[in-house]
């Protein structure tokens, strides 16, 4: 029978945390040891492999193929030993947790709410990352993301967490500037600010005369982004479409005015929390799901959880 080898884990998660932090200064500060006991640990690594995994210069570490390969699944076996330790855990939630969400879900909903889920659970860390484009879990390495709007058919797992309601605003200054739309029609003659990703409509869609019709509208603006996408709303450049909830505070300080709310369609956003099926959920995933479930069932501007 071979030799049980007892301390390849913690050589695992000190080679990931050098490519990580991109060096071993970087990750020995992390893990409380000397950089020459984090590169003998590494070496070791590399001679009971038989590989180089990483090329050393005096810049920076690359890794080679080998040690791309090894990365990734020093990272799975890892993700798999936290998984197996809190299934028969005493309950505490801890590890890393990699979250990624939208820009303005994350700004204005998630980031306020990391605060007591952290001072609840002091063992565990959170990775978030912040992008309107629709990652990669796997590639990405996240965990968790929240994502806004119609899903895209895919393998991952979808909780919902609510829906809201868009609206059409912009702030005084360009009201006074070009005049309020009264009719969908009105806004051939306005700057109508949008995004450079596709979505699943092109244009801004309304209920006219009992049916739901959608205008073609045009800017000088496109973003990447709803958070920016508001700040230039805010700005007075022009109109902006955007959830509620995005924009209800400015609404209600009188910084953003809604429009055309005759014509509103009632078409409901939809905000998702999404996730790798398969096999036995982590309990930090778990935990921060339930979280965000009662974050926005708390919130009035969300319906239908």
């Amino acid at each position: 029978m071979a030799r049980v080898q007892m301390d390849r884990s913690g050589e695992m998660e000190v080679f990931v945390r050098v490519v990580r932090e991109g060096g071993f200064s970087a990750a020995a500060r992390t893990l409380d040891l000397t950089p020459s006991a984090v590169s003998k640990l590494v070496a070791r690594l590399e001679a009971r492999l038989g590989a180089r995994l990483l090329t050393r210069t005096t810049r920076a570490l690359t890794l080679t193929d080998e040690g791309r390969g090894y990365l990734q699944a020093a990272e799975r076996a890892l993700r798999a030993l936290d998984d197996a330790d809190q299934a028969v855990g005493s309950g505490t939630v801890r590890g890393r947790l990699v979250i990624n969400a939208s820009v303005p879900f994350g700004t204005h909903v998630l980031a306020p709410a990391l605060p007591a889920f952290l001072a609840r659970h002091p063992d565990l860390t959170i990775d978030l990352s912040l992008t309107d484009d629709v990652v990669n879990l796997l590639a990405q390495k996240a965990d968790l993301a929240f994502r806004v709007g119609t899903l895209p058919d895919s393998a991952l797992v979808a909780r919902k967490l609510g829906q809201s309601r868009r609206v059409i605003c912009a702030a005084p200054d360009y009201l006074a500037r070009h005049g309020t739309p009264r009719t969908p029609a009105d806004l051939a003659q306005h700057n109508c600010l949008g995004f450079n990703f596709r979505r699943s409509r092109v244009g801004w869609p309304f209920r006219e005369d009992g049916r739901e019709v959608e205008v073609q509208v045009a800017g000088t603006l496109l973003v990447n982004n709803g958070e920016t996408l508001r700040q230039m709303a805010l700005a007075g450049i022009g109109l902006a479409r955007l959830s509620h909830w995005h924009v209800v505070d400015a609404i209600g300080r009188g910084d953003l005015v809604p429009v055309l709310e005759a014509y509103n369609p009632g078409d409901l956003e939809t905000v998702n929390a999404v996730y790798v099926g398969g096999g036995q959920v982590p309990r930090r995933v778990r935990a921060f799901i339930d979280h965000m479930v009662d974050v926005v069932a708390a919130a009035p501007l969300f319906v239908g959880g």
